[in-house]
């Protein structure tokens, strides 16, 4: 194959990149930073100029999660697909760019990729590869974009985001929005499960008191006279009412009902049954 003259390459080198916009951080401009810090949820957000921001978030729940956000400044104006590749900057010459994930790009959407893809994102920029966003740009036929997350000073910002990540809340909000409390005979005392479960709603309480309504149910077992279980059902829910309260939730969003020995969740003619209707419901909603 005959070589191209000199200012031939550099015209079919120039129009291949022609069509290409690129976006990211300058090395020297680079931040990485921890914009949401709590048991709840953890946000590493990284600045794209000119473009928008990209964050990594997990939030409390059971199982380890993750998950990838391109917030972008507009938002797409059709349905496509991002390739997502790890691209070794160029100070790392002879290294090959990997394959990550395809990201869907939906109508009026940020793009967002699942767990395993923000892993492993997270992993390619710890060893100081760039991750990095192609797709076919809606608003113009003639041009990609390529969004690439820079590397640069992100150690030790990644270091806060893990710490945060180990110290979320192993339960979500919807793990104790329904809680029932079981309690001691003829007592205000919970049982030993029940105080675990109301430490946990504690736990959560104290990151997080924006309740829009707490309806606490209290009940009681058929045993002690109608009027003292009566009672003694209202003093078991003032008391989760108390606690709440002192976690700063406000009090006027708590609501106290004590049925008595209504509405039975199972028989009274044993001890074991008995025990399941010395309870109280807690319902939380949120806005």
């Amino acid at each position: 194959m005959k070589k191209c003259a000199l200012a031939l390459c550099m015209t079919l080198s120039f129009s291949a990149q022609a069509g290409l916009r690129h976006y990211s951080a300058p090395v020297e401009a680079s931040q990485w930073q921890v914009s949401e810090k709590s048991r709840l949820q953890c946000t590493l957000q990284h600045q794209l100029p000119g473009y928008g921001q990209a964050m990594f978030t997990s939030t409390a729940s059971k199982q380890l999660n993750m998950e990838f956000e391109l917030d972008m400044l507009r938002l797409p104006n059709n349905y496509g697909m991002a390739a997502v590749y790890s691209v070794p900057p160029t100070w790392m010459p002879g290294q090959q760019q990997k394959e990550i994930a395809n990201m869907p790009i939906r109508k009026q959407y940020n793009g967002d990729l699942p767990e395993k893809a923000a892993w492993t994102m997270l992993s390619e920029l710890e060893k100081g590869y760039w991750p990095t966003l192609y797709y076919q740009d809606w608003y113009s036929d003639f041009d990609r974009i390529a969004v690439g997350l820079n590397a640069s000073n992100f150690s030790q910002p990644y270091v806060e985001f893990a710490q945060c990540v180990a110290n979320l809340l192993p339960f979500a909000f919807d793990d104790i929005a329904y809680t029932v409390l079981s309690y001691q005979s003829n007592s205000v005392d919970l049982t030993k499960y029940s105080k675990k479960r109301l430490q946990m709603i504690g736990d959560y309480l104290k990151e997080d008191t924006d309740l829009e309504l707490v309806l606490l149910d209290g009940y009681s077992d058929s045993y002690g006279g109608q009027w003292n279980n009566t009672q003694l059902s209202i003093r078991r829910a003032v008391e989760i009412k108390s606690f709440f309260s002192e976690l700063g939730v406000d009090p006027t969003r708590i609501e106290v009902t004590g049925h008595g020995e209504r509405r039975h969740a199972a028989a009274n003619n044993n001890k074991m049954s008995r025990a399941k209707n010395r309870r109280v419901v807690i319902r939380m909603a949120k806005p």
